[in-house]
């Protein structure tokens, strides 16, 4: 995917939940003593606004590699005039010209109150470290058996560095970092060149959560399929599509390495990402919807993106043939179309 690609995606993505992926912490900061809305204003946060300002409130995330201008770091703003009122204004009508988008449409008034109580005494105030995240809750179990990759996580060691400075166990870091990690950390580097990584995510938040309900309590064995989140992963793969045309396997490629990004590996929009976008990605293969489209309504859709929604407009980023190549594969391996 390249990196034009890639911002697209994130950008609208961002711009749509700003609630996928960020920057997790290591160690739990002490939340005893706090009020009853600042604990549940840490839910919200930590469910809606990580990915773009990270667990840390400081905005040491990917996404703050891809977005101009990039997100408020909360720990370097005036607390004389970053107050509760200001968050909360900002929240009811987002920032024009960047991907902070209002969100009176997902949070109603008392849990944006609850948001900003949150940001000013963590981030604002206290400047707090760090926040829960890798716990058996969020499906992560013993996460410390990752521990060594953490150093490129948190910037100790470059990621860009040369490989024959590093020693057997700091190499097998790297490579569990960049296969993994990187994902959701900030890359590290210590030079212009960015390093170029595939996503095989661990570990996916656990299945059906909310900042709104309980989380539950840790599960007594290794989660499997149902129990945890892996649900998510099963929408990570292609469906086997037999006598394909070689228009449909180049939109097969062009699908996979773009689309399902957002709609799923099997186009159901059920993957981790398409989960929490708001509004949800289409689901390509739902006749309720499919019965209605078209492969002349799909290529305005690709063209010109939905107001509104993640969906950006793919007009400068796709040729007319690409773009034909993909409504191809789609009606060969979701849902057969009509001209």
């Amino acid at each position: 995917m390249t990196q034009r690609v890639q911002t697209i995606l994130l950008s609208a993505a961002i711009a749509a939940s700003c609630c996928m992926f960020g920057q997790s912490s290591f160690a739990n900061s002490d939340t005893t003593g706090f009020s009853p809305k600042v604990e549940a204003g840490r839910k919200i946060y930590n469910f809606r606004c990580y990915f773009c300002h990270g667990y840390s409130g400081n905005a040491q995330t990917v996404a703050a590699t891809f977005l101009n201008p990039p997100p408020v770091d909360f720990t370097h703003a005036d607390s004389a005039s970053f107050t509760q009122e200001h968050i909360v204004s900002v929240l009811k009508t987002g920032k024009p010209g960047t991907a902070m988008q209002s969100f009176r449409s997902v949070l109603n008034d008392m849990e944006m109150e609850q948001l900003a109580a949150f940001v000013e005494e963590e981030f604002v105030r206290r400047k707090a470290p760090n926040t829960h995240y890798h716990t058996a809750e969020n499906g992560w179990q013993n996460h410390r058996r990752y521990q060594a990759a953490f150093p490129f996580a948190t910037g100790e060691i470059p990621i860009d560095g040369p490989w024959n400075q590093l020693t057997k166990e700091q190499a097998r870091g790297k490579r569990l970092f960049l296969s993994t990690c990187i994902i959701c950390h900030d890359r590290g580097h210590k030079d212009g060149n960015i390093a170029i990584w595939e996503t095989t995510p661990l570990s996916y938040p656990r299945n059906g959560y909310s900042n709104k309900t309980p989380a539950p309590p840790p599960p007594a064995q290794k989660p499997d399929a149902i129990t945890s989140a892996s649900p998510y992963v099963l929408h990570e793969i292609p469906p086997k599509v037999a006598d394909m045309t070689a228009l449909e396997r180049k939109g097969e490629k062009l699908f996979q390495n773009n689309c399902a990004f957002c709609h799923a590996a099997d186009g159901t929009g059920k993957n981790w990402i398409g989960s929490f976008l708001i509004p949800h990605p289409r689901n390509l293969r739902d006749p309720e919807f499919m019965d209605t489209m078209t492969r002349t309504r799909l290529s305005a859709t690709i063209h010109e993106g939905l107001p509104g929604s993640s969906m950006p407009a793919w007009k400068s980023v796709l040729s007319e043939k690409e773009i034909t190549s993909i409504i191809a594969y789609v009606s060969k391996a979701f849902y057969p179309l009509p001209d």
